[in-house]
């Protein structure tokens, strides 16, 4: 079941440096949200503090709530590798690991997180693959390194291999920056499919991607070099490109910076 995130007052940190500062907003569940704003301005920082994977880069830690369906991420005692687990994540550059095979890349999660019978195991990496639209491409070299695989098919791979654990939230840092345009019309089709199940959160450099895949649109920027980054404004994606309120939403929008 896909949850709802609430993140109040969040600034993160890298050692003494202050990345982003006092964001809040809300992403509904079943819907897809774009960050956009010009590099540097805190979205990959932003969306990585979702599922703590902000504090594993040395010096990295937040300040402020993210809550998930009301319980806290951050509160005491929580496990961080609990929190990835509710809190999936796929990256910019496809990365399987380059030395398993396909279907062991999908049930890897799984094999760290409870012991499956054989026949579970198959059911869940074929049902994922599917759900990456990837098994009618796959189905008949399972055993395969996965690293054979193209571009796209990767990082639908690793798409499967972040919904194989169930998780409630799915987290996408640029997922098509690398990839040509076929397979990014492939990713984005299946962000369409994937919403009807979780709630999705995507970095995106692509305006006409931000328009055309996301329900809520937030656009993020930065006063100067060295400044933290902040939330300008979070709206349906039909106003923000169509009417935002503000004036640097609209600069951005229409290409007049970044």
């Amino acid at each position: 079941m896909a949850k709802r995130i609430d993140v109040s007052g969040l600034t993160a940190y890298y050692g003494s440096h202050k990345a982003i500062e006092d964001i809040s907003m809300t992403v509904e569940p079943r819907s897809v949200t774009a960050f956009i704003g010009p590099s540097g301005c805190g979205k990959s920082t932003f969306l990585r503090t979702l599922n703590r994977m902000h504090e594993v880069t040395p010096g990295g830690r937040v300040e402020g709530k993210v809550l998930l369906d009301d319980e806290d991420l951050y509160g005491h005692g929580i496990d961080p590798v609990s929190v990835r687990r509710e809190v999936g994540m796929v990256f910019q550059r496809p990365n399987p690991f380059p030395t398993m095979s396909i279907f062991d890349n999908v049930a890897a999660g799984l094999r760290l997180n409870g012991n499956f019978k054989k026949s579970e195991l198959q059911d869940i990496v074929e049902k994922s693959l599917k759900g990456a639209n990837l098994w009618n491409e796959v189905k008949d070299r399972l055993n395969k390194p996965g690293s054979g695989l193209s571009g796209g098919q990767q990082q639908r791979l690793c798409i499967a291999r972040a919904i194989a654990v169930e998780p409630k939230v799915l987290l996408m840092d640029e997922p098509c920056s690398a990839l040509d345009p076929i397979s990014t019309l492939a990713i984005e089709d299946l962000i369409g499919e994937l919403k009807e199940r979780f709630t999705i959160v995507i970095v995106t450099h692509n305006m006409q991607q931000a328009a055309r895949v996301s329900d809520r649109t937030a656009f993020f920027n930065l006063a100067a070099v060295g400044q933290p980054g902040k939330l300008i404004e979070i709206d349906d994606t039909e106003r923000i490109f169509s009417n935002p309120s503000v004036q640097a939403t609209e600069d951005y929008i229409s290409g007049r910076f970044g």
